[in-house]
């Protein structure tokens, strides 16, 4: 049995280039879909965010329509630990035998900035174990840079939310920038593939998927390397 740590974003709002506050948070099939697959193989899950707030899920991501016609609040609010996080700043990647980060325009607010999160991603990327990013949780890897000051993650391959999915989802015009581009622009290879279908890319100990849709993909690929660690 392993334990893998999700590091969910703290944020309830997306800051748009108008100032607008967009409401947001974690997005719910991106957290307990994983959550599921994993706890279901027998391994434990804890949580963290930054200051230790307790994470708030994006409104919009409830909507039956995403979570094949469920209601999933209720399952949300029986997940053990979701509700009293660990604090970022206090968070040893070692301790832990994987590590996650779901998606929601949270992180593009907070963990894109946040140098805890871009350590812990460094920590966790060097040490060989599973690192799973999904959707929008790739923003978090704009944070993580090296002593001397080159990107953690540049020159790897991964995948994140669109530039197309996003002006899809009705966001784009309004974005201060947008993931694709700016992962592009730290040197990361970024692959995108369809809107809105399941996209995952494996770059050695780090797997990242494109959108909601590619979150259970994305836990089985940790599943895979967690059985062969």
């Amino acid at each position: 049995m392993s334990t893998i740590l999700f590091v969910v974003t703290g944020a309830t709002h997306w800051t748009l280039k108008d100032g607008t506050q967009h409401p947001t948070g974690y997005w719910a099939e991106e957290l307990l879909t994983p959550y599921r697959v994993l706890t279901e193989a027998g391994h434990d899950v804890v949580f963290a965010t930054p200051d230790g707030v307790v994470p708030s899920v994006d409104e919009a991501s409830l909507a039956p329509d995403y979570n094949d016609g469920a209601d999933v609040g209720p399952a949300l609010a029986e997940i053990e630990g979701l509700s009293a996080p660990l604090k970022l700043d206090d968070v040893d990647a070692a301790t832990y035998d994987a590590v996650y980060y779901p998606g929601g325009h949270g992180p593009m607010e907070d963990l894109a900035v946040n140098p805890a999160s871009g350590s812990l991603l460094t920590a966790a990327l060097d040490s060989g174990k599973p690192l799973g990013v999904v959707c929008h949780g790739p923003a978090a890897l704009l944070a993580a840079v090296r002593a001397d000051g080159t990107h953690t993650f540049a020159g790897r391959k991964i995948t994140a939310f669109s530039n197309e999915e996003e002006r899809q989802g009705g966001l784009a015009d309004k974005a201060s920038w947008l993931l694709q581009d700016r992962l592009s622009g730290i040197g990361a290879d970024v692959s995108v593939g369809e809107p809105w279908a399941a996209h995952v890319v494996v770059d050695g100990n780090i797997v990242t998927g494109q959108n909601p849709a590619s979150s259970r993909p994305v836990a089985e690929r940790l599943l895979e390397q967690l059985g062969a660690n």
